[in-house]
């Protein structure tokens, strides 16, 4: 019954996020990381891990207004990924204010655990923005970062101490969004048909199998 509710999410993850995920240049710009790689438009990362294997998401927010952003690192049920340091744990919003084309980087450092060993899940970013005095967000969406493919073995190298980043570092004043990000002008990326149909059949080869 656990492997089912978990397949129906994954499922209902991919449908809901894939249409989700570009940001609305009306709110603000987003560019997304992977191991300090930054995401093409539609490209979703796709990484073979070992449990235990610590990666890097990073995801900087510009908005071209005031608000409070919020933003959390995500997954499907829980306890399939372990936050090493990062401004959250799993699943777990932190919040910042933010003037107009002030920037924020959320980043965390991630690890699979054994709990999805031998199968693939998605690792996504939900955030929201609030505007001063309108207690209902103006924008509340999210996208999958990567689809993590987590092996049966154990990572062996060396793993980052536990270490919470300092907001000011994350946090740019003062500077237009052109100077805050990268040369790149990509938007957060969706999750391509083609990534979807891999990882639904991954799921379901390795839900049959057992």
């Amino acid at each position: 019954m656990k492997k089912r509710n978990i397949i129906f999410g994954i499922i209902i993850s991919l449908l809901l996020l894939q249409n989700s995920a570009t940001a609305t240049s009306e709110y603000g710009k987003i560019d997304v990381y992977f191991n300090d790689q930054i995401l093409p438009s539609d490209v979703v990362a796709t990484p073979a891990l070992k449990i235990g294997e610590p990666f890097n998401v990073k995801v900087n927010v510009t908005v071209y207004q005031e608000y409070k952003l919020s933003g959390q690192i995500s997954e499907i049920g829980s306890g399939n990924f372990e936050v090493i340091y990062g401004p959250s744990q799993m699943n777990r919003y932190s919040s910042v204010e933010l003037k107009p084309y002030e920037s924020y980087v959320f980043e965390w450092t991630v690890k699979p655990t054994k709990g999805w060993a031998g199968g693939s899940l998605p690792i996504n970013f939900r955030y929201s923005l609030l505007e001063k005095g309108n207690p209902e967000p103006v924008l509340n969406s999210g996208f999958t970062v990567a689809y993590c493919t987590i092996s049966n073995e154990y990572y062996k190298g060396e793993t980052p101490t536990s270490e919470q980043p300092k907001s000011e570092d994350q946090t740019t004043k003062g500077q237009s969004a052109s100077d805050n990000s990268s040369a790149s002008t990509a938007s957060a990326p969706a999750f391509s048909l083609l990534t979807a149909i891999l990882a639904l059949a991954l799921v379901f080869f390795r839900f049959y199998r057992q």
